[in-house]
């Protein structure tokens, strides 16, 4: 008896690849810039049939093939996954935080700073008619 072709373990590992090479498609639209869902789509979709296609090849091995081809194509689709959020989350942060218009920059001596609303503001100003002043940082943004 001559076993079938197990079309889903090939379908889901092309869509898994297309949901890799997609992303760079996909960043020149601003729904799809910020968070990856549609290559997480791409990526579920592909995974979901891989997985189809290991359930036939392993549940009727005399009617289906794909066992051996089936794992290691899997295999390779769980790493590309991992390798694109890792890649997306590890590098979000350094793309997405703006451009400071106020920024000090490095050895710079100021005694004017912008308060919350963008308005200049000295430290003499906060010093008058208080003891001290507590100046706070904060590295990114909101």
């Amino acid at each position: 008896m001559k076993r079938e072709w197990n079309w889903p373990i090939w379908v889901g590992f092309v869509v898994v690849l297309a949901g890799l090479f997609s992303y760079g498609f996909f960043t020149r639209f601003p729904i799809t810039r910020d968070f990856p869902w549609a290559n997480l789509l791409l990526f579920g979709i592909g995974t979901a049939l891989l997985i189809v296609g290991l359930f036939r090849a392993f549940g009727r091995p005399q009617v289906y093939r794909g066992k051996v081809f089936g794992s290691i194509l899997t295999a390779i689709a769980l790493f590309l996954f991992f390798f694109l959020v890792t890649k997306f989350f590890t590098s979000c942060a350094r793309f997405r935080s703006p451009l400071t218009r106020h920024a000090l920059a490095k050895g710079r001596r100021t005694s004017i700073l912008l308060d919350q609303n963008e308005q200049p503001v000295g430290l003499g100003d906060l010093l008058s008619g208080s003891r001290g002043t507590v100046l706070i940082f904060y590295r990114g943004f909101w």
